[in-house]
């Protein structure tokens, strides 16, 4: 727990897409084989820079998402490694037949990064609302799905895919996050949930930007005597079952928290593991089944409960206080 950022204290709020910007710049200066390909999309993805110090190695496709990802899967089978960053709901949406057959039946080794996810695109409504993208790619086989937490995740996370010969979908929001950790010491492997706070009396498990969320609602529920288990659960696909069991059988409730739908993401995907190996209860926490509202991303959260103060009260209920 040492290296959480507690409540109270400091925390520095650096955009997602801006980390992995200046990391895949700095990277890409020492490997000639990083390539980053946009849709039009270099501003969004804080991908300027890039372009103007690295213009060899940056693919400008345009307003094209199918041809983006059919380029992309292109280069990797040449021995390139590609990184696409595109706007989540188009990539996931319209392109999401060159995902499933060039990227990942295929098996090229291209890392797709959704950015503005979730609904980042607070105000432009449910077209650009990204909130079924976990759903989608996660069933697909062969594609591995992450988010990172913040600046410290986001940075380790595109280190580790650079040598990470896989297809991936890699979603980030579009604002700035607060740290979830203080500093980058801490030990990141693909596939293996960060236990983030200690507890024995009930387990919330987050994903992305949500971890922050869950962090904040543990400590609020420290103060109510009750010790809750804090997993970021980086890794969507592979799932880390191991941890989510032991959650299950130590705690014996659990609560999951997304910037996604109620169906098809990381609540699904915790549900399942533990419906057909330790069934306990399990409540998710997301967007309900409807077109989100509009409006910015923290008035969305509150509109449908994604705030401390809900998280507090289902989690009293669900220990019986």
């Amino acid at each position: 727990m040492s290296n959480v950022a507690l409540k109270g204290a400091k925390r520095n709020k650096i955009a997602n897409r801006q980390v992995i910007s200046e990391v895949l710049l700095d990277l890409a200066k020492e490997n000639k084989d990083i390539l980053v390909l946009t849709s039009d999309s270099r501003g969004s993805a804080s991908l300027a820079n890039f372009g103007k110090e690295l213009p060899d190695q940056i693919v400008e496709v345009g307003i094209a998402e199918q041809n983006l990802v059919g380029v992309a899967a292109g280069l990797a089978a040449s021995g390139k490694k590609p990184f696409v960053a595109s706007p989540a709901c188009f990539l996931s949406m319209r392109s999401i037949e060159q995902i499933k057959v060039d990227v990942a039946y295929s098996n090229t080794n291209v890392k797709l990064i959704g950015i503005s996810g979730g609904i980042s695109y607070g105000a432009l409504g449910m077209s650009h609302h990204s909130l079924q993208d976990l759903a989608v790619t996660r069933a697909i086989p062969g594609l591995d799905v992450m988010m990172p937490a913040d600046r410290h995740e986001a940075k380790k996370m595109i280190e580790a895919l650079v040598e990470y010969n896989r297809p991936v979908y890699l979603r980030i929001g579009r604002n700035p996050v607060e740290d979830s950790y203080v500093s980058e010491d801490y030990e990141f492997q693909i596939g293996k949930a960060v236990t983030m706070m200690p507890g024995n009396d009930i387990t919330i498990i987050a994903a992305g930007e949500t971890v922050r969320l869950a962090l904040d609602s543990a400590i609020a529920l420290k103060m109510e005597c009750i010790n809750c288990r804090v997993l970021n659960m980086h890794t969507i696909k592979p799932l880390d079952n191991e941890a989510i069991l032991k959650a299950a059988r130590e705690t014996g409730k659990i609560i999951t928290i997304e910037e996604h739908s109620v169906y098809g993401g990381l609540g699904s995907a915790v549900a399942e593991v533990v419906s057909q190996n330790h069934p306990v209860p399990v409540k998710i926490l997301g967007l309900p089944d409807e077109p989100a509202v509009a409006g910015k991303t923290a008035e969305v959260f509150e509109y449908y409960g994604l705030s401390v103060k809900n998280v507090k009260d289902i989690a009293m209920q669900m220990v019986g206080k």
